[in-house]
């Protein structure tokens, strides 16, 4: 008497387009985590790799524990021999050093720059 009754609505258009609707926002959040933070991390990561596998002796450098320190030997593919100090060799792997702080010229474009100087210097004398 003081109620009435009450009708059900009819439904609304339900989500007509479904899995794709669903899938365009996560293909964007993916996308953007790509070119965010993926693709400058393995830029790093390779210009790392880089750095390593040029590392030669006579390059000062920095180990992962703060060791600062010059190449004196590349023992093998994996490890070098660092002088810390006077007198003072030790071992590290390769994968341990964190930055080259200063690089050393390639021992035959030195040996090519002398016999250029030296070939130079019979020429104009």
């Amino acid at each position: 008497m003081f109620i009435s009754t009450a009708w059900a609505q009819g439904a609304g258009g339900g989500g007509g387009g479904g899995l794709l609707e669903a899938m365009i926002p996560l293909v964007l959040i993916f996308a953007v985590f790509y070119f965010l933070l993926i693709r400058p991390q393995q830029k790093k990561m390779k210009a790392h790799r880089q750095m390593l596998t040029e590392v030669r002796r006579g390059d000062k450098i920095i180990t992962g524990g703060g060791i600062y320190g010059t190449v004196t030997k590349v023992v093998n593919e994996n490890e070098l021999a660092v002088q810390i100090a006077d007198g003072v060799r030790i071992r590290v792997s390769r994968g341990t050093i964190s930055e080259v702080l200063s690089k050393t010229e390639p021992v035959q474009a030195e040996k090519k720059e002398k016999s250029e100087k030296t070939a130079g210097d019979a020429k104009a004398g």
